[in-house]
């Protein structure tokens, strides 16, 4: 099901005002980053990047950057009580704050977004020290999350300014992810084409694909979704919201606790989900299992496919085929204490959508988990 809101500025017959080359960083506001931290670099295999903190001329916060492939995490916590970081952990838990977007030009970058109705976040700053000089900027979306715009092609350093080398003796292997592939928002009752506009219009971001309650629906539950996607299509962001159902879907459940809209999941890619998988298994990242006999009619809904399908049913792996080819993906239990930010792990094999013959088995996964919680 396919279509465009009128109200949308169609992209493809205006200049791309807003051209972005990826995703720069994933900011995350935590109550110990150097605690997670580890966890990331244990778990999921991230590799120690850069610190920012007293040793570095900070006096209200530490940050730990850490990267994999072309994806970049900055893990940042309060050094003192009553901090405006402080209060977001409080309110939401650990979370995505920053969703960084790397550009040729900040300036014009928040100049154009806030001329089309983005509420300013941070007016343009250049930061400069010994490697260069890198220019941000930045912009409200929905929630308390937020987007900032990196112009970094006169910076030769290690990350940021005022950023210094993190080189621990520490050092876990790489487990294979290589980029984020979309990230998911979840925003409350009848707000989901509300930020479907605001991408459309003040981003100049395009509709690929939208999901009702007729497709994303339980017994149970149902939630409505759509995707949205920039110029080049290398950043794409699902937009949720709750549906009717009989009972509390999962992003009800997450807006419960995260007290908010916010970034539900990050979705990475590799290029070999079986190995990558079997070594997240192996340092216990926990996913996700549906009933073995979605296997058993598996052959049958997506024909051929390279993989071992008893592989992929012992790892508990998702497969989905469309007019482009296919995909494989698994997706991690939550890896906070609340039940809101998780990890989708993905493998494209020529298919450019997102898993919609695995929502029933995946939603009502995610409802086996909402009954042994209670939230249900």
């Amino acid at each position: 099901m396919l279509h465009q809101p009128s109200n949308i500025i169609n992209q493809a017959e205006n200049t791309d005002f807003l051209p972005i080359n990826g995703t720069d960083y994933l900011e995350l506001y935590v109550g110990n980053c150097k605690q997670a931290a580890h966890y990331y670099q244990s778990a999921f295999g991230f590799q120690p990047l850069a610190y920012a903190g007293l040793e570095t001329g900070l006096k209200d916060r530490e940050s730990y950057v850490l990267q994999q492939g072309k994806i970049r995490l900055v893990l940042t916590s309060p050094l003192h009580g009553g901090t405006e970081i402080g209060k977001h952990i409080d309110k939401h838990g650990d979370g995505v704050k920053v969703v960084a977007l790397w550009v040729d030009d900040a300036r014009d970058a928040y100049y154009e977004t806030i001329s089309r109705g983005a509420k300013p976040y941070m007016e343009p700053v250049e930061e400069k020290d010994e490697h260069g000089t890198v220019v941000r900027s930045g912009i409200h979306t929905y929630g308390d999350t937020v987007h900032i715009f990196v112009e970094r092609s006169q910076y030769h350093g290690v990350f940021l300014p005022n950023f210094r080398a993190w080189t621990p003796t520490y050092r876990p292997s790489p487990v294979g992810l290589k980029f984020v592939d979309h990230m998911v928002g979840n925003v409350g009752w009848n707000e989901m084409n509300e930020w479907v506009n605001f991408y459309g219009n003040v981003m100049g971001f395009n509709q690929l694909v939208s999901f009702d309650d007729k497709d994303i629906s339980t017994e149970y539950t149902a939630l409505m979704s759509k995707v949205m996607s920039n110029g080049n299509g290398r950043i794409k962001f699902p937009i949720n919201e709750p549906a009717e159902g009989k009972k509390k879907s999962q992003v009800e459940e997450y807006l419960d606790f995260y007290e908010g809209a916010g970034v539900q999941h990050l979705a990475v890619a590799t290029d070999d989900i079986i190995t990558t998988v079997t070594h997240l298994l192996e340092r216990g990242v926990e996913f996700l299992r549906v009933p073995d006999n979605y296997y058993e009619e598996l052959k049958g809904r997506i024909g051929d496919i390279d993989e071992e399908i008893e592989q992929l049913q012992s790892l508990g792996i998702l497969v989905d085929r469309d007019e482009e080819g296919y995909l494989l993906q698994i997706f991690s239990k939550p890896i906070e204490p609340r039940p809101t930010m998780f990890f989708e792990i993905i493998q494209r094999k020529g298919a450019k959508s997102f898993g919609k013959g695995n929502f029933k088995a995946l939603f009502e996964a995610i409802e086996r988990e909402q009954v042994l919680r209670g939230t249900l």
